[in-house]
Order: structure tokens, then C-alpha cells, then sequence
């Protein structure tokens, strides 16, 4: 294996590790903290504006991870190409009508679009488990 491929190998295992990592910690972690050490409206707040940047660290994590494995492993990048597609619209539309809902007080609705949001990333993250375990 020549130096370049040994540093692609290199950056596409530390890339994809960085995106599997903090995704599964800033999802299964973050706002558990936020709502354990400020008052309510205060954590929600905070909440609301690091969910666009995350979702913009995943959009980007995930896409630099499925560009550099797109001469290792072409199904890998694949994967992780459709992890960095699909945030778009949880970004751009889930996001918005999860807000929407809670601002208009509509529990069933905000329910409804937070667990359909919680499996989404319940899935990118078995989705970036497996691309670990294929890849290395």
C-alpha cells in the first residue's frame, strides 16, 4: 500500500470514528445534560440552536467520511453518503416542524415528529455502527 492510500485508510477510520462518536454522544448524552443542569426554557433554547450546527457537523463528518472511502470501500461511502442526504430534511423540515409544534403547544403532534426524529438518528447511528465494523 503505497504512503497516500495508507493516509486516505487512515483519515476514512478516524473521520468515520469522529462521526460515530459524536453523533452517539451529542444524541445520547447532550440533552440529557441540558435539561439536567438548566431551567427548562433555557435547555430547550440552547437545544434549538445546536441541533442546526450538529446537524451541519453530520452533514459534513459524514460526507468528508464517504469521500475518503470512496476507493476502500464504495458500499461504505454509499452509506454514509445517504447519512449526510437524509440529515438534509431532519435539518431543514423535521427540524422546523418539531420547534413549530412545541411553540404552538401541540404535544401530539411534537411527540409524534420527536420520535420519528429520535429513530432517524437511531438509525444513522447503526448505520455508521455497521460502516465501522465492515470497514476496519
Amino acid at each position: 500500500m503505497t504512503s497516500i492510500a495508507s493516509i486516505q485508510v487512515g483519515a476514512a477510520h478516524l473521520t468515520t470514528a469522529f462521526l460515530f462518536g459524536g453523533t452517539l454522544l451529542y444524541s445520547s448524552a447532550f440533552a440529557a445534560f441540558l435539561f439536567k443542569t438548566l431551567p427548562p426554557d433555557e435547555a430547550g433554547a440552547l437545544l434549538r440552536k445546536a441541533f442546526a450546527s450538529f446537524y451541519l457537523w453530520l452533514i459534513a463528518t459524514a460526507s468528508l467520511a464517504a469521500a475518503l472511502l470512496v476507493n476502500i470501500d464504495p458500499i461504505a461511502c454509499a452509506i454514509l453518503a445517504v447519512v449526510a442526504v437524509a440529515t438534509i430534511p431532519l435539518r431543514q423540515q423535521l427540524m422546523p416542524a418539531i420547534n413549530r409544534a412545541a411553540d404552538a403547544g401541540e404535544r401530539k403532534q411534537f411527540n409524534r415528529l420527536h420520535l420519528f426524529s429520535v429513530l432517524a438518528g437511531l438509525i444513522q447511528i447503526a448505520a455508521m455502527a455497521y460502516v465501522l465494523l465492515r470497514v476496519f
